[in-house]
């Protein structure tokens, strides 16, 4: 048996193969060359989320502390007019997810704008991975630094404004349901940006929003800032974490709350599954 160079025919890959001596003429067929299996989701997701882990480990890790210390400090601001009740939930919930907001929009928006502003996306796009795991990989990354500054500025939150600490646990599922949704809106603001610099101004503008809207509380915040309040993801977030300071909390809203973090998580993360596919054909 012989093999001889493989032929290009209508655009497949095809082995010629020959049977007998090398120097006989044997009858000859055209066999297809098998090829690699397309690469599944769930695994090239945990790909990318272990890559782009070990990779921001060491840049990101100093950002967590600025996220923390911050939101921590605003609390103590806050402290001197805030005295208790509704308002300090407001102010405790609003500062734990800030710094979800602060990693997982702003720091994402950033890293896509320059990933984009430099052909990153180039290396990426070569790889056999689908555009959804490049994203949700990245997206689930930059959201687990997010989870110990947002326990640790809960826990102080608890203790200035003295809050129970009963029902902390649901930051379980504050954290990744916000994040998911802030997730996808930073990957897709850094990648729609057209400039790297717009990037950057579009996730800052997005953190001073959670800011802004997220903390002070609502009924103090102008009838106009209450509706663009409901329009931020991170708000359903805040408003599920606040619920659980009540002596009986009314956990079908916690639920309901949760629930509409989760749907705007799958519709960014979408947005910016789409984006990326956009941005990489350029």
């Amino acid at each position: 048996m012989s093999v001889v160079p493989a032929e290009a025919e209508t655009g497949s890959m095809r082995i010629r193969v020959t049977k007998g001596r090398d120097d006989d003429a044997g009858a000859a067929g055209d066999l297809p060359a098998p090829l690699a299996p397309r690469a599944r989701l769930l695994p090239s997701l945990t790909a990318v989320y272990r890559a782009q882990l070990s990779r921001a480990r060491v840049a990101r890790i100093p950002l967590l502390f600025v996220a923390t210390f911050q939101s921590v400090g605003i609390m103590v601001l806050m402290r001197g007019v805030v005295d208790g009740g509704g308002e300090a939930r407001a102010v405790v919930a609003g500062s734990s997810v800030l710094v979800v907001a602060f990693v997982a929009l702003n720091l994402l928006a950033q890293y896509f704008g320059q990933l984009r502003a430099s052909g990153g996306l180039d290396h990426y796009a070569t790889l056999p991975v689908p555009p959804a795991a490049v994203v949700l990989g990245a997206a689930a990354a930059y959201a687990s630094f997010t989870v110990p500054g947002t326990f640790v500025t809960a826990v102080v939150g608890c203790v200035l404004f003295q809050l129970p600490l009963t029902h902390l646990w649901v930051l379980a599922a504050v954290v990744p349901l916000a994040g998911a949704a802030l997730a996808g809106l930073g990957a897709a603001l850094g990648l729609l940006a057209p400039r790297q610099e717009l990037a950057t101004l579009l996730g800052q503008l997005g953190m001073s929003a959670a800011l802004l809207l997220g903390v002070l509380p609502a009924e103090r915040l102008p009838v106009p800032l209450t509706y663009a309040r409901d329009l931020l993801p991170s708000t359903y977030g805040v408003e599920a974490f606040a619920r659980t300071f009540d002596p009986h909390p009314d956990w079908p809203s916690v639920v309901l709350d949760l629930g509409v973090c989760a749907v705007v998580g799958v519709v960014s993360l979408a947005v910016a599954t789409w984006a990326y596919r956009r941005a990489a054909v350029r």
